[in-house]
């Protein structure tokens, strides 16, 4: 059916307003083009509306069991935009959100009891993995990446940075001897990533620029895993500040090397599809972290 909404609006307000004059003054529309919707409609459906008499305008039988069909589509549409509103107003719907495993546990999760707090009525579904996901694949509406960001069909919104800096166990420096030097750390055990590359250069500073290529003696391709291991002394690490803030406070791990470490900071992006609008649920999520995490 070729039936407009904007027909239906016409026909509706003709017969609640007893005149086309009087509808097109409703609407702020013409009195021409009240009278060409309704021609229109007529047309579509093969059938008189309504008889146009010298004092007012009449239903047909037809036109009669139209409005009602007519008041019921429209009500049903101005229930769905109420619905919306109120939705803008209190957010509601699943949102899922991926990260990696690192930023999953130590900067999302944290702050969860807060946002249902403020948004009941929307649930959270988080999913963790070390490696970029495809968002349409997944059927994920926000991702946090880290790192520079190289796709250009996602938007992306700006969460802050994080420092990287050489940590390691106060128990693996008495075991171990605490490195002076950087190339003194070609004498210990060094905690890696299997992937990316470019997360087993250390920002340290030496002869060899402001990046230091270590030769890992351990690899893990998520983080917590070789945070993990460096709090169980099996070596040092270069991780970001977001995962070792608690154990650099409590002392569980110490910086290493504090004098030859370049200020680096990883940027910290939520990414989503790029979308002329976006949901209330999504809009809240990212204002949330944008607050907690600037």
């Amino acid at each position: 059916m070729k039936t407009t909404i904007e027909e239906l609006v016409a026909f509706r307000a003709v017969v609640d307003t007893g005149s086309i004059t009087a509808a097109a003054d409703q609407l702020g529309q013409t009195v021409s083009g009240i009278s060409r919707a309704l021609s229109r409609l007529e047309q579509k459906l093969g059938t008189t509306l309504m008889r146009r008499t010298t004092r007012r305008l009449e239903l047909t039988e037809e036109g009669a069991a139209f409005l009602q069909r007519t008041r019921a589509i429209l009500d049903a549409i101005d229930d769905a935009e109420e619905h919306m509103a109120a939705r803008r107003q209190q957010p509601a719907g699943r949102l899922r959100v991926n990260a990696a495993s690192p930023f999953m546990l130590h900067a999302i999760v944290p702050l969860v009891p807060e946002f249902r707090r403020l948004y009941p009525q929307i649930s959270l579904e988080l999913d963790t993995d070390d490696l970029p996901i495809d968002l349409l694949e997944r059927r994920t509406d926000v991702a946090i990446r880290i790192g520079p960001l190289r796709d250009s069909t996602l938007h992306a919104r700006p969460l802050g940075t994080h420092r990287l800096r050489v940590l390691a166990s106060p128990a693996y420096l008495e075991a171990h001897g605490k490195p002076r030097k950087v190339d003194e750390l070609a004498g210990h055990a060094l905690l890696g990533f299997t992937q990316p590359e470019s997360l087993n250069r250390w920002p340290l500073r030496g002869v060899h620029g402001d990046e230091w290529t270590i030769a890992p003696t351990v690899v893990a391709s998520s983080g917590e895993t070789l945070r993990q291991l460096a709090l169980a002394g099996v070596g040092i690490v270069c991780l970001s500040d977001f995962m070792t803030a608690a154990d650099r406070a409590s002392g569980a791990l110490v910086q290493v090397l504090p004098k030859d470490t370049v200020d680096v900071r990883q940027p910290v992006n939520a990414v989503y599809y790029r979308n002329t609008q976006l949901s209330a649920r999504i809009t809240s999520f990212l204002d949330f972290l944008s607050q907690r995490m600037g």
